[in-house]
């Protein structure tokens, strides 16, 4: 059986052969996009996106809201799909502008056609300020494909790290500022090893502040640390024994397009797999038993292969 510092080796090793032989397929986002989500905000009572300044209100009105959902409804649109406004909850305004043609006798006594603008201001209030409407929610608007495939020892390992991980959406990321993972609903992925590989890549940036990794002292900060993650993912996933090689391509082409940027610096890699391994060990703390420690010079001997 594999230590946990040959399982990296082999793994990073692997994605090192991927890199230099080239060839290899462009990095896809692993989930699919729900169709509850942004895009253009839209009405409930319609089915049509909104218009004009009205598209600009309610973009501004999601970013301060925070909502995933792009569909927005009147607090009697709301009620007629069975449901109501949470109490409390400030809705946004946005405007109905229509021309009208009515008729009309002239000062002549002849009939004409007379065409007049007619402007009101109504109240908006997103499907997530309401109490249900899980139709109109992301992650509920198409019929739930998760297989239930779960990894208990990488549930166990996510779980016991307590990160704030939020899901909804169609991006996944994780804030400094606020300290919390954002990512899609699990049933959005395109399989189970998708979900941990992209969670793991998260926790990884999650953990930079805990272990002392400054990325703004990195070399091509941005690219370093990307790379940091997505070798620490591939290096969780095999350490948890969960399937890599299935999906390996992915993290090769996602490494390969940073790489790219870094002029050939043969020693990049290694020094971004040994920054690697610190945060997965982080990672891993929170779950792993005493006698699964690895030992201290696998860090060196990355560097050093």
């Amino acid at each position: 059986m594999q230590s946990p510092s040959e399982i990296r080796q082999t793994i990073t090793n692997t994605i090192i052969e991927a890199l230099q032989t080239g060839g290899l397929p462009p990095w896809k986002r692993p989930w699919a996009n729900d169709k509850n989500a942004p895009g253009l905000h839209t009405s409930m009572s319609t089915g049509k996106p909104y218009r004009g300044i009205n598209q600009l209100l309610l973009q501004i009105a999601a970013m301060k809201g925070g909502f995933k959902s792009k569909w927005f409804g009147t607090f009697q649109q709301i009620k007629q799909n069975g449901h109501c406004v949470r109490k409390g909850e400030k809705g946004t305004q946005v405007v109905f502008f229509k021309s009208v043609e009515r008729d009309r006798v002239n000062e002549s006594g002849d009939d004409v056609k007379d065409r007049f603008f007619f402007l009101r201001q109504f109240t908006v209030f997103n499907a997530e300020q309401t109490n249900g409407l899980d139709k109109f929610r992301v992650g509920f608007g198409e019929p739930q494909n998760d297989t239930t495939e779960r990894y208990e020892n990488a549930d166990a390992a996510i779980l016991a790290t307590n990160a704030d991980i939020r899901y909804g959406g169609n991006q996944a990321y994780y804030s400094p500022s606020e300290d919390f993972i954002q990512l899609p609903i699990r049933s959005q992925f395109i399989s189970a090893e998708s979900f941990y590989e992209t969670t793991f890549h998260e926790l990884c940036h999650w953990s930079e502040g805990r272990i002392g990794f400054d990325r703004a002292e990195a070399e091509n900060s941005y690219a370093y640390a990307e790379l940091v993650a997505e070798i620490g993912a591939c290096l969780t996933m095999g350490e948890l024994n969960l399937p890599t090689t299935t999906n390996l391509e992915n993290h090769a082409a996602y490494l390969q397009n940073w790489l790219a940027a870094l002029k050939a610096d043969s020693k990049f890699i290694f020094k971004a797999a040994a920054q690697a391994n610190k945060a997965v060990d982080h990672i891993l703390s929170y779950s792993r038993t005493p006698e699964l420690v690895p030992e201290s010079a696998e860090t060196e001997d990355l560097v050093m292969a």
